[in-house]
């Protein structure tokens, strides 16, 4: 049999595809561990909304049945908690799809994204896949935002910017007036995709997660997930809330059964659990404040966020402190993949979790 010879698209040879942290179960294979905890997703140390549970129970028995392929139920409850039209929602398989659909329905090849950076890569890449040319915006000093700098790079064929509030993996946040004032300078053509995922753990009055510019008439379109804070990440579900027209053209895109209904009724239920949400944050603002003494105490330097995770200065040795950690069962991201060789990303956990990290991290540091 001949070689095949079927080409895949020249855009691909660019792409670099998403690198999750590893599992639990794989360390614990690799490195014959017992307990092993994983600060490395950003995942909610609570676990899912006990309301969402429930209704993932109770649907069970219609698996049989397709989902909802307009996520009725969920988008009338998000509309609900955000007094919002629900034409005014978009719910998807997690927020990724919601930025992989953006791209498909507004990139043509050639256009051109602006993207911050370090952040979130799936900006850079559902670009990329649509080959657009992706233009990368350093962040300023302390990892903030340089609007002027977003605006120098604008040209006519700009399309989309994306901001990324508080910013994965920096925890930073652009302020509401810089981002009002960088959307009053923008081009009317450029679409605004404000990523607030985090948004339920900010502590700063000086903050927006886009809502209310929205509102007002704003070419913005805000991503939010339940993977979060709602403690829904492993059955993958997230919405985008924007003008009409904006979602008019996702729904185009969109595939008609994209969010599976179990994810649908967790969505729709987790939304309302305001008991779930509180716990949560609470604990990450108290765990937060604690570990930013404990790493103060082992002269590590550390940026302060206004998310569920922390970016840690571990030095020219990061990523053997990073491997080091792992060996003692605490999986950690290593900041390598967003040009932050010295850095580790540390999700807040419980806790119980944290004491074992803080111990860890003595050790490690400490040469133990």
């Amino acid at each position: 049999m001949s070689p095949i010879q079927v080409s895949a698209r020249t855009v691909l040879q660019a792409l670099q595809p998403y690198s999750p942290g590893k599992p639990i179960w794989e360390v614990q294979k690799e490195l014959g561990l017992t307990e092993v905890i994983k600060l490395a997703s950003n995942e909610n140390p609570l676990g899912p909304s006990p309301k969402a549970l429930e209704a993932i129970s109770a649907l069970l028995p219609a698996l049989h049945q397709y989902p909802d392929a307009q996520s009725f139920a969920a988008k009338a409850a998000i509309a609900s908690e955000f007094g919002i039209l629900p034409e005014q929602i978009i719910v998807t398989n997690g927020g990724d799809e919601l930025i992989t659909l953006v791209s498909e329905a507004f990139l043509d090849h050639g256009d051109e994204i602006i993207v911050p950076s370090p952040t979130f890569s799936e900006y850079e890449f559902g670009g990329r896949l649509m080959g657009a040319n992706v233009k990368t915006i350093p962040l300023a000093e302390g990892y903030r935002y340089d609007p002027e700098a977003i605006l120098a790079a604008v040209t006519e064929r700009t399309k989309i910017v994306y901001l990324c509030s508080p910013n994965n993996p920096t925890g930073t946040i652009l302020e509401t007036g810089p981002l009002k004032r960088l959307l009053d300078s923008l081009p009317q053509h450029v679409l605004v995709m404000l990523d607030s995922a985090y948004s339920h753990y900010v502590t700063c009055d000086d903050y927006t997660d886009g809502l209310e510019l929205i509102r007002s008439g704003y070419p913005l379109l805000m991503l939010k997930t339940f993977s979060k804070v709602y403690g829904l990440a492993g059955i993958r579900v997230g919405f985008g809330i924007g003008p009409q027209e904006i979602i008019q053209s996702i729904l185009q895109v969109k595939e008609p059964f994209n969010v599976n209904a179990l994810a649908q009724a967790a969505a729709a239920a987790a939304i309302r659990d305001r008991e779930h949400v509180e716990r949560s944050r609470s604990l990450v603002h108290a765990e937060r404040l604690r570990l930013y003494e404990a790493y103060r105490k082992l002269g590590l330097e550390y940026t302060e966020s206004m998310s569920n995770f922390i970016l840690v200065r571990l030095g020219p040795d990061a990523k053997q402190r990073y491997e080091q950690l792992m060996q003692k069962g605490v999986i950690v991201r290593y900041g390598g993949a967003w040009g932050l060789s010295e850095c580790v990303r540390i999700s807040v956990g419980s806790p119980e979790e944290n004491d074992k990290l803080i111990h860890a991290l003595e050790e490690v540091v400490q040469g133990k």
